[in-house]
């Protein structure tokens, strides 16, 4: 029996029913009725109720194999005892002050010693503030104004970085000299002044963008592998050749590692040998619970020691997602990272082997765990910029696909992405596979 889109969303609102009605009351307090539209796709949200381990529940009674785990953060799984352990600590002896606690100096510590790049770290609430403290660092360390960064590039929704995260063919311009395009209204023009774009993947063009703007640019701001944006992996020649160019016209290189830290102990930055002067990190090192942060190198956070540059929030270093967060960071030892990484291996060798025997355009990335997938146009294509998510991508047979994974028991992010846990057997992963297959082969027939 084939599948289309309407069968799709009818069986997703039979799954879900007492989520499809708590979306609807929750219009009356929250536009849309939920904070976080970019997580829920489809006619209304999945609610959930708890978590454990690899699942989530949900208020409808649903199990679902959780291959979304919060854009990545609950990389251990759900519920994990020893970050229950720590948070249940914080709680016996208070958790909000305005002075430092040991956790804050631990999961500093923490990172410095395995982010070889990484010698001081500043906190902060979210990688959101984390990536717009990185780029006030750069301005002050360097004196100058303009940000580089690439098209389908997240760095968080602030003005400063709200650029061509997500634009239309109309908007985007040439590929070798694309337009800053503000990716929501309320940016004002000046911002996107400030802020050059450039396309993955393509030094060539990279180069002449940057050399054409290097008196005015303070740093370039990366992802090694792209997320909200749509997942593009960059290639290791590409980035050690960018990272060259930054030494050579003395522009700094900050590396988000927000996603990809879990890549392996010492990031994805590790695995590219690439050392870059600022790495964002977030999600995973907070333990489930709200954090970002910023690290690099002693003279560069000089300009922050000497208050030169200046930041402070409220709860900046939080002693509980500190907490968490060492407790996380100190169960991702290196086996951890080489298990995840193997299964993400398993999927995209048997998902990519039988799409390729059975003639079908469907195709699985990535380095590591978190792996991206797409129904492309075409046999043999594959993504290696923003824009071909534009004119290589089939976005209905996206949709269908997200939202009969969800009606069978799978959560995965609807822009094409996986995100894989400690917790996961080879039981959930061989399940994952063999719905694949039955679902697009219904699409396709």
């Amino acid at each position: 029996m084939s599948l289309d889109y309407q069968t799709a969303v009818e069986n997703f609102s039979s799954a879900f029913p007492l989520s499809k009605k708590e979306t609807e009351r929750g219009k009356s307090f929250i536009p849309g009725g939920f904070s976080r539209k970019t997580f829920n796709y489809g006619p209304h949200a999945v609610f959930a109720e708890r978590g454990d381990g690899q699942y989530i529940y949900t208020i409808d009674g649903k199990k679902l194999l959780d291959l979304n785990n919060n854009f990545s953060v609950n990389v251990i799984g759900h519920n994990h005892p020893e970050v229950n352990a720590a948070i249940r600590g914080m709680l016996e002896t208070g958790f909000s002050f305005g002075n430092p606690v040991k956790h804050e100096l631990a999961l500093a510590k923490l990172l410095c010693d395995r982010v070889e790049s990484v010698e001081r770290v500043k906190f902060f609430c979210s990688a959101s503030e984390a990536c717009l403290g990185a780029v006030r660092i750069a301005r002050g360390y360097t004196g100058r104004n303009k940000i580089a960064k690439f098209e389908g590039g997240y760095h968080g929704f602030t003005d400063d970085l709200s650029v061509s995260v997500h634009p239309s063919p109309e908007e985007g311009g040439p590929a070798a000299h694309p337009n800053a395009a503000a990716d929501s209204a309320g940016i004002p023009s000046f911002k996107t002044r400030n802020v050059v774009v450039m396309v993955q993947n393509d030094f060539a063009a990279c180069e002449a963008v940057i050399r054409e703007n290097a008196a005015d640019l303070a740093c370039v701001i990366i992802e090694l592998q792209s997320g909200a944006g749509g997942l593009v992996v960059l290639k290791e020649e590409f980035v050690q050749k960018m990272r060259a160019l930054c030494n050579e016209l003395g522009i700094l290189m900050i590396v988000d590692e927000t996603m990809t830290l879990r890549a392996a102990t010492g990031g994805l930055q590790s695995v590219y040998k690439v050392k870059p002067d600022l790495t964002v990190m977030g999600k995973m090192i907070g333990g489930g619970l709200p954090i970002g942060a910023v690290g690099g190198s002693a003279k560069i956070f000089d300009v922050v020691e000497g208050d030169k540059v200046t930041m402070s929030g409220t709860h900046h270093g939080h002693p509980m997602a500190c907490a968490a967060g060492i407790a996380l960071m100190n169960v991702m030892d290196p086996a951890a990272h080489d298990r995840l990484n193997r299964m993400a291996e398993r999927i995209k060798t048997e998902l990519n082997g039988w799409a390729a025997e059975q003639g079908i355009p469907f195709i699985v990335f990535g380095r590591f765990s978190i792996l991206g997938y797409a129904f492309t146009v075409e046999l043999g294509q594959t993504i290696e910029t923003h824009r071909d998510y534009w004119t290589k991508v089939d976005g209905d047979k996206m949709m269908i696909y997200a939202l009969e994974m969800a009606s069978r028991g799978y959560f995965p992010v609807h822009r094409g992405q996986l995100g894989l846990t400690l917790p996961m057997t080879d039981k959930d992963i061989g399940g994952y596979i063999a719905e694949t297959k039955d679902i697009i082969t219904r699409i396709h027939s």
